[in-house]
């Protein structure tokens, strides 16, 4: 039920828009007062409102001074001034302060209405972004608490915060782009957009356009303009995952965006400038590409400010029962289903075995074993799906 609070210092007015909230039954509003400044902030401080009507000329503290103290506390309620001295200027000062709109007195009642139900409307946009948001951050957790796992936290936290960039090293399904993810999180970058191009899925002839874009008419199939991902992740991260398997080319274009911060369009002239924090992982041994000609060694000192090394999941074997767990949960999530039980025998028969395709391996199985078993995983069924 949303929580609406009237804040006036004339109970008349007061009076009247409660009647009209109340009115409105479809809405389902609990209306709450307040008589003047003072009262609202107390009340806003106790209790969550999603919404509050606020008069701007009131004794004690002004409205203004309400809306300003709330969004220095954090407090999340949605303000619509109400004034009958209203002006653009006072509007504006009032929409820069954080207010969602404002209304002239006595309010129109179709404008009060219409107002309120967008403001109930956002409210629910941006508790669904919250909780998606939540969600995705729990999806790229960092679950172990091993030696290996506990040295990359304090890297990622000494790190994150600089413009730094960062080699992520390690085998196939180890978690490298978890790692990116939590560099970027922890970063001033996070309300960026963190941009991830797996260079080993790109066909080599692609990769330049993908990396930095096309104009159009460039080549054969450039029907129109094309914006590349270093220009998609300007202010946030670009992740550039088995950046091992690049081409030489790629990588004299790429050396160039990280000297100069400027790239040039497939198929363009001007040079645009470009800003984003350049974060890069591989499977491969770079230092003997190099050896035999296939890395460029001045990108490599670029890319490789800090070197993060994944471990196998073979090296942290300490950790399966943790992931086990996660992915258990994350599996009921996925398939609406009940959180299945895993036994001693079943977690002791996981940890014994090698992995070779690590973490990724690992969720798969348990996927597998969550589908084929019943309410408890034994180690029979572990056996048997391995």
């Amino acid at each position: 039920m949303p929580k609406v609070l009237l804040i006036e210092d004339e109970a008349s007015i007061r009076a009247v828009l409660k009647d009209i909230l109340k009115d409105q039954k479809e809405l389902k509003l609990e209306v709450d007062e307040a008589r003047d400044g003072a009262e609202a902030l107390a009340k806003l401080e106790s209790e969550e409102y999603d919404v509050a009507f606020c008069d701007v000329k009131m004794p004690k503290i002004d409205g203004m001074e309400v809306l300003q103290r709330t969004k220095e506390k954090g407090i999340g309620t949605t303000f619509i001034m109400i004034s009958a001295h209203g002006t653009t200027e006072l509007a504006v000062d009032a929409t820069k302060m954080g207010a969602y709109d404002f209304l002239q007195k006595p309010p129109d009642l179709n404008r009060l209405l219409i107002t309120l139900r967008n403001a109930l409307d956002k409210n629910i946009l941006v508790k669904e972004t919250k909780t998606l948001k939540r969600k995705v951050s729990s999806k790229y957790e960092m679950v172990g608490e091993s030696p290996a796992m506990l040295e990359i936290r304090t890297m990622i936290d000494k790190v994150a915060p600089t413009e730094a960039r960062v080699l992520i090293t390690g085998p196939n399904g180890s978690g490298k782009e978890l790692v990116a993810r939590q560099l970027h999180e922890k970063s001033s970058r996070a309300n960026g957009p963190f941009v991830e191009v797996n260079c080993a899925a790109i066909p080599s002839e692609l990769i330049e356009s993908e990396l930095f874009g096309h104009e159009k008419g460039s080549f054969t199939s450039a029907i129109k303009q094309r914006i590349g991902k270093f220009e998609q992740a300007e202010n946030g991260t670009l992740f550039l995952d088995e950046i091992g398997d690049m081409s030489l080319s790629a990588q004299a274009k790429v050396l160039r965006a990280l000297q100069e911060n400027k790239i040039t369009r497939v198929g363009g002239e001007r040079d645009i400038t470009v800003n984003p924090r350049v974060l890069a992982a591989t499977n491969k041994d770079l230092k003997k590409e190099i050896a035999d000609g296939r890395f460029r060694e001045d990108l490599y000192h670029r890319l490789a400010v800090i070197v993060i090394k994944v471990p196998a999941l073979r090296e942290r074997k300490t950790d399966i029962a943790l992931l086990v767990e996660k992915f258990l949960g994350v599996v009921a999530e996925d398939h609406g289903t009940k959180k299945k039980e895993i036994d001693r025998k079943a977690l002791e028969a996981l940890e014994a075995y090698t992995w070779g395709g690590n973490i990724r391996e690992l969720r798969n199985v348990v996927e597998r074993l969550v589908i084929m078993s019943e309410k408890t995983i034994r180690e029979d069924e572990v056996k048997k799906y391995l």
